[in-house]
């Protein structure tokens, strides 16, 4: 089709080279609910300031909602000869009703990308914060199942102390609460409405922004309408679509941590979890192998949500005021870090709910003696022992029990106040593995006492009812 001449100032449309460079219809056509809603909610407003007779006003919603309907089914018509979204939309909305000509009285197509994208994001963080909470519920299904599983907690990937399972799943549930703490902020700032700002000066005619802003939930807690206030900034600020990226961005490095603890956990070196074979695959080559692949994908794919927070930071940078066309590509980063980002969210919900833990082997690793060497510097120090000093003499008796090829609670007592005079025999069930657990009732630590308070504390966050990231 030959590209079509959009106004009047012009003899002769786009080249077919041009119209194919800046068409955007190939991937913004996904905000036609939001282009929809948002002339349903300004066909309103121009009626009650009398630029729409009640007759047109029909004849436009009507006309909208058949194009919905047509769009949903499949069986709309995109043409790139219009460009875009807004352009395809309301070019057939006027061959069927020709009211539709008067749909973009006050309107630039500057505030009706801004208020879709904003409306698209808002819709977006909705869906968003369900399907982390339900990330979050898996975690803890996982964690629950598991209560009184032990395994070393790492630092340096070296075993460093022992803590439960339970303990360890819960950090990434607090780590997504933050998430979606964030994200509901991101919504927050993002709920204001710019239509009404036109290309940048606003509009001459009588419009009442207030209306628009009412139908389309821009508002506050209590009902009041939410409205940018420099038309200059609104059609020109992405602010929003950069804290949502920004949010993705730090949601998807916490998936790829995740990732890497679950990937570490079903090695043979680790042998910690046993994932189903339905969220794993086979080598083509080597017919023993069973690769975390959906861990490993998630872990990859959240480099392309971090570049999409750097590609639109940089898109942004050297932007004068107001609207530019280098805004045309904003829309593939946040569609991009939307899709990738929930869908590692599912799967990785998914997948969680089908792993199975190998208690045997998490017991075997916990077990280690040296995993409680800290406890016995904490021993000296109940003593009076400075703590420099009780590190120095407990880091003294591991070296002695390598030298003999022995472990820590192998040694005698002798052994160990060769070292420091002031273990005593009571010393020694300080390597009891239970005990040791119960001693660490610190708030926020891996006792079984706090594990199992911060596990019912979720489980009440976690309802349907929540309403904050937690």
């Amino acid at each position: 089709m030959k590209p079509v001449s959009r106004s009047g100032r012009f003899q002769r449309g786009p080249k077919e080279d041009v119209a194919q460079f800046t068409e955007s219809i190939s991937f913004d056509r996904r905000l036609w609910r939001q282009d929809i809603a948002g002339s349903i909610a300004h066909a309103g407003m121009l009626k009650k300031i009398g630029v729409l007779t009640g007759a047109e006003h029909s004849q436009i919603v009507q006309g909208l909602k058949q194009i919905a309907t047509e769009i949903e089914a499949g069986k709309f018509r995109w043409k790139t000869a219009l460009e875009d979204v807004h352009m395809n939309i309301e070019a057939e909305l006027t061959r069927r009703a020709p009211a539709g000509a008067k749909l973009h009285t006050a309107r630039s197509r500057n505030d009706q990308v801004a208020l879709d994208l904003r409306l698209w994001t808002r819709d977006e963080i909705s869906a968003l914060e369900e399907e982390l909470r339900d990330l979050q519920k898996a975690l803890l299904e996982l964690a629950e199942k598991n209560i009184s599983i032990l395994i070393p907690g790492y630092t340096h990937l070296q075993r460093a102390q022992p803590v439960y399972l339970a303990h360890h799943l819960l950090a990434y549930i607090e780590m997504f609460s933050r998430d979606r703490a964030r994200f509901a902020d991101a919504a927050d700032r993002a709920n204001v409405c710019p239509l009404g700002s036109g290309a940048l000066a606003g509009s001459t005619l009588p419009i009442d922004r207030e209306e628009v802003a009412r139908a389309l939930g821009f508002v506050d807690a209590k009902g009041r309408p939410r409205l940018t206030e420099n038309s200059m900034d609104a059609v020109s600020d992405r602010d929003f679509a950069v804290e949502f990226c920004a949010a993705g961005a730090l949601a998807a490095v916490h998936l790829s941590r995740l990732a890497e603890d679950l990937i570490l956990w079903a090695s043979s070196e680790f042998h910690f979890i046993r994932i189903a074979d339905e969220y794993t695959t086979g080598s083509s080559l080597m017919p023993q192998k069973r690769n975390p692949d959906v861990a490993e994908l998630t872990r990859g794919k959240s480099g392309r949500v971090i570049g999409n927070l750097v590609a639109l930071l940089t898109l942004l940078k050297g932007l004068p005021m107001t609207y530019n066309r280098d805004l045309q590509e904003d829309k593939e980063r946040m569609f991009d870090t939307a899709d990738t980002l929930r869908s590692c969210v599912l799967l990785t919900g998914a997948m969680l709910r089908n792993i199975t833990v190998v208690e045997e082997n998490c017991r075997k690793a916990a077990s280690d003696p040296l995993l409680l060497a800290t406890d016995l510097a904490d021993y000296l120090v109940g003593k009076g022992v400075p703590f420099r000093q009780a590190h120095h003499a407990v880091g003294a008796l591991v070296a002695l029990a390598e030298q003999r090829g022995q472990k820590i609670n192998e040694l005698e007592l002798k052994d160990w106040q060769s070292v420091h005079a002031r273990f005593e025999a009571d010393a020694l069930g300080l390597l009891e593995l239970e005990r040791a657990m119960r001693r660490r009732n610190v708030r926020g630590g891996p006792g079984p006492k706090q594990v199992r308070q911060q596990i019912a504390r979720w489980k009440k966050e976690l309802q349907p009812s929540t309403r904050s990231g937690g």
